[in-house]
């Protein structure tokens, strides 16, 4: 059974996404061919079933296969963490138990979704899914896409959770991985959750990044990491420069649809994405086509 020790909490987890096709159908064979190729290029864990991986627009029998398939193509190369996205709180336990059974290394875990809760009732729905399970957990702080945010009394309060062990934090104010700390110390291990906010969280003590962006760009994500490990600022921040026009595209809300559309135009998977859902089109698709384009066209040097 996974315990906290069974994940380094720590280094670039893409947001992978999950793949459909031409019937919008899961698509495991493609769904898979993904995640192995982010393996395959070094990433240090996948997040499968998060916002970009369209965990809400999975059936339950659909969530169950891609956790299968994940946890078979890792083989146990990389953690493999679940997002945990369901309406009520016994929902989320039963998803939370059967991910464990399946094998997965972790969660990351939403508020639920669609109502919005006081703080008393956040807490009470994180305290009880990890209640509910020995694997670690990652909470998941998005303000803007969640209407809610896990305030510091909260996660105070949480700390008592022994296997809640990582915040991953997406609050577009970066003053906020700040704040943790002087409150909670290193309590929790700290995510950027926003890639346009990546560089700022490391350098204020982030340990790792959910990233959506990774899926298109692996290697210059990784890169990014790798300068910021070493402390060469000049060589991150020339990467992170590059970078941030698309990073950019992570905090908007059709962030699906233009990192999927990405992920396509680098040869790496499909645009195709369930209603409501749809692919961009227009001057927003033309907009996107040609940051990817210009991106490709100037990728940093290793």
């Amino acid at each position: 059974m996974a315990t906290p020790l069974t994940c380094s909490w720590s280094g670039v987890f893409p947001a992978a996404t999950t793949q459909f096709d031409a019937a919008l159908d899961l698509d495991l064979p493609a769904t898979r061919a993904v995640q192995a190729a982010l393996i395959q290029d070094g990433v240090h864990g996948l997040v499968v079933l998060g916002t970009v991986g369209e965990n809400n627009s999975l059936s339950p029998e659909e969530k169950r296969a891609v956790l299968r398939a994940a946890v078979e193509t890792a083989g146990g190369k990389v953690p493999i963490i679940t997002g945990v996205s369901e309406l009520t709180t016994a929902n989320a336990v039963a998803y939370a138990r059967d991910a464990e059974r399946i094998g997965v290394d972790g969660l990351m875990l939403l508020p639920a979704m669609v109502y919005v809760p006081t703080a008393a009732e956040l807490e009470h729905h994180f305290r009880t899914v990890a209640q509910s399970t020995s694997l670690p957990i990652m909470l998941y702080n998005n303000p803007p896409a969640y209407r809610v945010n896990i305030d510091l009394g909260t996660l105070q309060r949480l700390a008592e959770q022994p296997n809640i062990v990582a915040l991953k934090e997406s609050a577009p104010d970066s003053r906020r991985f700040t704040d943790i700390f002087n409150a909670l110390g290193d309590r929790f291990v700290l995510f950027a959750g926003l890639d346009d906010v990546a560089f700022e969280g490391f350098c204020l003590g982030a340990r790792g990044w959910v990233s959506g962006l990774t899926n298109a760009f692996p290697k210059e994500s990784l890169l990014l990491y790798e300068a910021l490990k070493r402390g060469d600022l000049e060589k991150a921040r020339n990467i992170y420069r590059w970078f941030m026009p698309l990073l950019h595209l992570d905090a908007e809300h059709d962030l699906v649809q233009t990192i999927k559309l990405a992920e396509q135009i680098m040869g790496r998977g499909s645009e195709r994405v369930r209603p409501p859902r749809l692919p961009l089109t227009a001057e927003r698709r033309g907009a996107v086509t040609a940051l990817v384009n210009k991106a490709a066209a100037a990728r940093p040097a290793a």
